[in-house]
């Protein structure tokens, strides 16, 4: 599953999608809002993305993925809209036989996820000022 959607992302469903009888883990990568960027109260984020081409890359990621490394299933969402402090914005699960490349693939996938999905996130602060973050 590779999706962009405006629905709160459930971390129970995705992990029970990818894994199997084969695996021995599944490693989840939940990234939650946080209160706080360099310093400064943060309210809430705002995400937008193209969502077709979200789609396409986060299947083209998983793709690298599993050629690189010893793992089965893996989904990947990313939720769009308003996003409250606490709130999952994305979630990656890959599953693998053993834990050791499951964690490493999770991190992989995620590094690429934040350098080539066209998803967008804007913060806005307490003090009333928003900004567009720039990917990294």
């Amino acid at each position: 599953m590779f999706r962009v959607t405006t629905e709160p992302l459930d971390v129970q469903q995705i992990h029970n999608l990818v894994k199997s009888p084969a695996d021995g883990a599944v490693v989840t990568f939940d990234g939650i809002v946080r209160n706080n960027f360099a310093g400064r109260e943060v309210r809430y984020l705002e995400y937008e993305a193209y969502a077709a081409m979200a789609e396409k890359k986060m299947a083209e990621i998983a793709a690298q993925v599993q050629n690189k490394f010893a793992v089965g299933n893996i989904a990947m969402v990313h939720r769009i809209g308003r996003l409250e402090i606490g709130e999952s914005s994305i979630l990656i699960a890959i599953a693998a036989p053993h834990r050791q490349p499951a964690f490493e693939a999770c991190a992989y996938a995620m590094d690429r996820v934040k350098e080539e999905v066209p998803v967008w996130k804007k913060e806005f602060f307490a003090d009333g000022e928003s900004h567009w973050v720039q990917p990294n």
